[in-house]
C-alpha cells in the first residue's frame, strides 16, 4: 500500500510516462511507432504494426501502473466519441498532471489545485465555444469546412502524400449519409498491390468472397437469405455420446440418415424462394451441390461484422432456423375468419418477403475484379447511402494504417455534420484557451491563481510540441503566438509548412469544435480524478466461494 505523497508521485509517474511516450507522435509531422508482438516466430516476433495513433498503441502496450490505465481509458473514451483527438488528450491530461507535480511540490492542496482547474476549465470552454464558426446553412462553404476538418484530421496520417484525394473521398463517402451518422453504411476493404491513388469510392456493397463452385456469378433482382446457421450434417454432437455400427451397411444407413436430414434443411431453405443464400458459417460440398443442381447461388462463410452490414444494407434479417409457422386456421376457427373475411397469409414466391421473414433484395449482384481477387459487389441496394470506399497499398501494414486513418476521418466528420461547429487548428485553439484563463487567473485572487496558471501553461505545451516533432524553435515560435493573441490576433497558429507562425484562416487549418471541446474536458477530468487519489491499495484476491459449504 502507498499512502500520501508517494501514491500521488507514483501516480503522476506513471501517467506522464505514458503522455510522454506518445507526445512525439502529435501532430503533422508527429513520428509513429512501431508495435511488435510476442509470438510463435522463431525469432521471438510476432505481428507488427506500425501507426502514430494514440488509441491503437495504447491498446497494444502492457500498462502496469493504475493512473496510466486511467490515461489509456480515456484515449479509448475519445476515439468511440470522436475518433480523433486521442493522443492530445492522453498529452494534455499528462501536462496538467506536470503542473500539478510543480504544484504539490509547492505545498499546494490538491482540492486546490482543483478549484483551480475547475475554474480555468470553464473560462476555457467558453472561450473556445465563442470562437467556434458554423457554416452548416451554406451547402458549398460547409463543405469546404468538411474538407478542411479532413485535411486537418490526415495531416498526421499515413495518407498526407495525397492528402487531397483522400480528403475528398472521405467527404464524399460521409455525405452520401446525408442526416444518418451511421458508420455502418460506410464499409472499408483493403486489397495489397498498386498505389494509395489507385483507393476509390464505389457505390453499393462489397463482400471480400467468392460465388460457390460453378454457380451463377450475376444476379438482377435476386431475393437474398442471409443465415447464420450450420451447414454439416447434423452428426452426433453430445459430448461422450457413442454409436456402434456392425456392418458397413449400418455405417452406410447412417451417412444416408445424415445426408437425408441435411437435404431437409437445405429444402427448408429453398422453400423461401431464394436466388441468393448467404451464410455466416460454412456450406460444405453436399448443400453447396443441393443448390447448384436447383440454380441457387451460395456465399459461404462470409464474416459476421460483413454479414451484419450486409443485412442492414440489404433490409433482410439474419436468420438461423428456418421452420415456417402452421398458417392453417383449426376448424374451430375458420368460421371467424370467413366472417371477417381476412385472407390466409401465403408465400408469394414473386413477393421479396416473406410471411415469416424478410428477405433481401438488391438491383444487381455480380462478381467483380478488385486487383487480383474476386470480390461480390451488390449494387443497387435498398440502402441509397451505401457504399464501400476500397484501399490500395503496397503492403498489408500500410493498408492497415491507412484504414485506422480514413475510419478517423471518417468519424471527425460524422461528428461535424451532426455539431456543425468547427475551430481553428494548428494550435491557435489552445493559444485563445490559454490566453483567456491567463486574463481570468490575475482577475482572480487566492491560490486557486496558481492553478490556473497551471492549467494555461498545460494548454500552452500543445503547439509547444507540435513545434517541437515539426523540429522547429518552439520557444520562438510560442513566445510570438502569445503576442499575437495578447494583441486579439486569434487566428494565428503555427504554419507547418513555414516552420513559423500564420494566419490558420486563411490556411484552412479547421478541426471539428466536437473533437475539441471533449479533448479538453476528458483530459482535465482524468487528471483531476489521478490528483484526488492519496492512497493506492492493492485489493486482496477474490475468495474462491466453497463448493460443499454444509459439509
Amino acid at each position: 500500500m502507498s499512502k500520501g505523497e508517494y501514491a500521488r508521485l507514483s501516480s503522476f509517474i506513471g501517467a506522464i510516462a505514458v503522455s510522454d511516450l506518445i507526445k512525439t507522435t502529435l501532430g503533422p509531422k508527429g513520428m509513429d511507432k512501431m508495435l511488435v508482438s510476442g509470438g510463435a516466430d522463431p525469432r521471438g516476433q510476432g505481428d507488427v504494426t506500425v501507426t502514430n495513433d494514440g488509441a491503437t498503441i495504447l491498446k497494444k502496450i502492457p500498462v502496469d501502473n493504475a493512473a496510466a490505465k486511467v490515461l489509456v481509458d480515456i484515449s479509448k473514451t475519445q476515439d468511440n466519441e470522436v475518433g480523433d483527438g486521442t493522443t492530445t488528450v492522453v498529452v494534455l491530461a499528462g501536462e496538467l498532471l506536470r503542473e500539478a507535480e510543480k504544484l504539490t511540490m509547492q505545498k499546494l492542496h490538491p482540492q486546490t489545485i482543483i478549484r483551480g482547474w475547475r475554474l480555468a476549465s470553464d473560462v476555457a470552454i467558453k472561450a473556445l465555444e465563442e470562437s467556434a464558426m458554423d457554416n452548416s446553412k451554406d451547402a458549398e462553404l460547409f463543405r469546404k469546412d468538411l474538407i478542411n476538418v479532413a485535411k486537418t484530421t490526415l495531416s498526421s496520417k499515413i495518407v498526407v502524400g495525397e492528402i487531397e484525394f483522400f480528403s475528398n473521398l472521405c467527404v464524399d463517402a460521409v455525405l452520401r449519409l446525408h442526416d444518418n451518422s451511421d458508420l455502418e453504411m460506410i464499409t472499408i476493404i483493403k486489397k495489397p498491390g498498386g498505389s494509395m491513388r489507385d483507393s476509390y469510392l464505389d457505390d453499393g456493397f462489397i463482400l471480400d468472397k467468392r460465388f460457390g463452385l460453378g454457380q451463377k456469378t450475376r444476379w438482377e433482382k435476386p431475393r437474398i437469405l442471409i443465415a447464420n446457421t450450420s451447414m454439416d450434417t447434423d452428426k452426433i454432437k453430445i459430448w461422450g455420446a457413442k454409436v456402434k455400427a456392425h456392418t458397413l451397411q449400418e455405417m452406410a444407413d447412417i451417412e444416408a440418415a445424415e445426408r437425408l436430414k441435411m437435404k431437409q434443411k437445405v429444402d427448408r431453405i429453398l422453400s423461401y424462394g431464394i436466388d441468393i443464400f448467404i451464410n455466416r458459417q460454412l456450406i460444405y460440398d453436399y448443400p453447396e451441390q443441393l443448390f447448384r443442381e436447383v440454380g441457387v447461388a451460395s456465399i459461404e462463410h462470409a464474416d459476421f461484422e460483413g454479414v451484419e452490414r450486409l443485412a442492414r444494407v440489404l433490409g433482410a434479417e439474419i436468420m438461423s432456423t428456418f421452420e415456417k409457422l402452421d398458417t392453417k386456421p383449426k376448424k374451430e376457427e375458420e368460421d371467424k375468419k370467413s366472417e371477417t373475411k381476412e385472407k390466409e397469409p401465403t408465400f408469394d414466391k414473386e413477393h421479396e418477403y416473406s410471411n415469416y421473414t424478410k428477405l433481401g433484395t438488391c438491383g444487381l449482384v455480380e462478381e467483380v475484379m478488385i486487383g487480383e481477387d474476386s470480390v461480390i459487389k451488390f449494387s443497387g441496394v435498398s440502402r441509397g447511402e451505401a457504399c464501400t470506399i476500397v484501399l490500395r497499398g503496397a503492403s498489408i501494414h500500410l493498408l492497415d494504417e491507412m484504414e485506422r486513418s480514413i475510419h478517423d476521418a471518417l468519424c471527425v466528420l460524422t461528428q461535424t455534420i451532426k455539431n456543425s461547429r468547427i475551430v481553428l487548428g494548428g494550435g491557435a485553439s489552445e493559444m485563445l484557451m490559454a490566453h483567456h484563463v491567463d486574463e481570468a487567473a490575475r482577475k482572480h485572487g487566492g491560490k486557486e491563481q496558481m492553478a490556473m496558471d497551471g492549467f494555461a501553461n498545460a494548454l500552452r505545451s500543445i503547439p509547444t510540441i507540435l513545434a517541437d516533432n515539426a523540429g522547429f524553435d518552439a520557444v520562438d515560435i510560442v513566445t510570438k503566438l502569445r503576442s499575437e493573441h495578447a494583441h486579439k490576433h486569434t487566428h494565428m497558429g503555427i504554419d507547418m509548412a513555414k516552420g513559423g507562425i500564420g494566419d490558420m484562416k486563411k490556411l484552412g487549418v479547421f478541426e471539428a469544435y466536437k473533437s475539441k471541446s471533449q479533448s479538453l474536458i476528458s483530459a482535465h477530468e482524468a487528471a483531476e480524478m489521478i490528483l484526488r487519489v492519496d492512497d493506492i491499495v492493492r485489493n486482496a484476491p477474490r475468495q474462491r466461494s466453497d463448493p460443499n459449504p454444509h459439509q
